[in-house]
């Protein structure tokens, strides 16, 4: 019995994305279906970078057309594609930026840049060309992080190139200033600065720019909210009950704004001691997952206390790039592919794009 292609389509039909948690064919993700004979040749194409389980895509998928009967040979090539997503209305979009993250939290001290320089770096090692904008001007880190030393060139007096670091595009403030020099600037100025910084430098051809937000909910955020074209944000916070009153604000904010929440990572979910190997949630448990549920977001994932983090963000070489293979590593590149998921559904919704039209008798 021969074999069709409605059948082809059913059986991907059936077939469950671990990445998305939908199928391949809802998700729109089948852009191809032959079948001649019993040769079957199938096209997934994936809306988000997945360098590291294409493989497993791809042979999931031709396990599963291989059990339908009547299928002698199966191909089946996996690619993804990254294109730009809905921004808010009436703002600027960056040239050679096709997506921007922002990296949020309430308040300082919950890992919220070493996330943001983690995740940018999983999405590039998933295969995505990814940039940091270090957008805490009072206090810019992502150099240090990054391991990147000395001063942007501009090749046209006007424009600053980005400077590089484990293949990530990178500006910050502190790439202009002294490391020991302070930022006493008052509001506008560093807003300004933040305009400058992000408009000003010669982004090439990115599929993210992970933006590192101050903590708080003050002029750089709200700048961030009206001028700057956003896909979506994440917030950062810690299980503790006082980090998670201001990781609140930090969301509905954005919220008020129309910025779409991609989901919360819970940094310091738990202490695993380097001796015995005993864990304790030594700043509380659940914290994030309770807020998530509250205001219906997604926890993305969760990142023990562990000293290698601040090790490696400290060295230079964070955990991404320090242990590409290690747990850690792999919690963040799980992260990644969540974001990059959720971002890649964004574009699914049209609805806001067209008007309603009703047709009535009167």
């Amino acid at each position: 019995m021969a074999i069709t292609e409605q059948q082809v389509q059913e059986a991907l039909k059936a077939l469950i994305d671990p990445n998305t948690h939908k199928d391949f064919v809802t998700s729109k993700a089948v852009k191809g279906v032959k079948v001649e004979g019993d040769r079957v040749s199938v096209d997934i194409v994936l809306g988000y970078p997945a360098k590291s389980v294409l493989d497993s895509i791809r042979h999931m998928v031709a396990e599963r057309l291989r059990s339908l009967p009547g299928v002698g040979t199966v191909q089946v090539g996996v690619t993804y594609k990254i294109v730009a997503h809905a921004v808010q209305r009436g703002v600027k979009l960056v040239p050679g930026v096709r997506n921007i993250i922002a990296v949020a939290s309430g308040k300082g001290g919950v890992g919220k840049s070493t996330t943001a320089v983690n995740l940018a770096l999983a999405l590039a090692a998933e295969g995505a060309k990814v940039g940091v904008l270090d957008a805490d001007i009072y206090g810019p880190s992502q150099p240090m992080m990054l391991g990147i030393r000395g001063r942007p060139e501009s090749r046209d007096g006007k424009s600053l190139e980005p400077m590089e670091g484990h293949g990530l595009q990178a500006m910050s403030i502190g790439f202009l200033i002294d490391l020991d020099t302070p930022m006493v600037w008052r509001g506008p100025m560093v807003t300004q600065a933040l305009e400058q910084l992000l408009n000003e430098t010669r982004w090439r051809d990115l599929d993210y720019l992970v933006v590192d937000l101050p903590p708080g909910t003050g002029d750089i955020q709200l700048t961030l909210a009206q001028r700057v074209p956003v896909t979506g944000a994440v917030i950062v916070t810690t299980p503790q009950d006082i980090a998670l009153i201001d990781a609140r604000k930090g969301l509905k904010m954005f919220e008020k704004v129309g910025i779409p929440i991609l989901g919360v990572v819970e940094n310091m979910s738990i202490h695993i001691c380097s001796r015995c190997g005993h864990e304790e949630p030594i700043f509380g448990e659940g914290g994030a997952q309770r807020m998530c549920q509250d205001y219906g977001v997604e926890l993305l994932g969760a990142l023990p206390l562990d000293i290698r983090i601040r090790e490696q963000a400290d060295s230079g070489k964070p955990s991404v790039v320090a242990d590409p293979e290690g747990r850690i590593a792999e919690i963040y590149k799980a992260i990644a592919r969540r974001v990059a998921v959720k971002i890649a559904e964004l574009a699914q919704d049209h609805s806001a794009a067209f008007p309603k039209i009703v047709i009535q008798n009167t």
